[in-house]
């Protein structure tokens, strides 16, 4: 994203771009309803997160609306310092990463599929964890 249309502070940056997420899913690309880019308030070692929204059924009006089942990902800022070394961490290790969890979910049966899941991938001094969160 460029300077110009920029929406976080100056010391703030985030690690990968929509080229990033584009070159790492491919095709799988079209399963994704939301690619956000967070400018809240501090994540913490949050550093990327998916979201597989299910198609939960409509009860008494509430549900979850057919367009928005899918994939969700969200990028979340770092500090501008560290920009190139946690793009090139999640580049190298974290995309892949991805694309085989989102592979996965679309290959799981129905049980799996009927529930929202969650992951997240954190970084803590240089070292890059992921894990299915609630």
């Amino acid at each position: 994203m460029s300077a110009r249309h920029r929406r976080l502070p100056r010391h703030r940056a985030w690690p990968l771009t929509t080229t990033d997420i584009n070159e790492c899913l491919g095709h799988h690309m079209a399963r994704v309803t939301d690619l956000g880019f967070l400018t809240g308030h501090d994540s913490g070692t949050i550093v990327l997160g998916a979201e597989w929204i299910a198609p939960v059924p409509s009860n008494y009006g509430r549900g979850v609306h057919p367009d928005m089942v899918g994939f969700r990902i969200d990028v979340h800022p770092v500090d501008a310092v560290e920009r190139a070394a946690t793009r090139a961490v999640l580049r190298e290790r974290a995309l892949p990463q991805l694309h085989e969890w989102i592979t996965e979910a679309i290959a799981a049966d129905e049980t799996w599929k009927s529930t929202p899941r969650r992951h997240l991938w954190r970084l803590t001094h240089g070292r890059l964890t992921h894990r299915d969160e609630a």
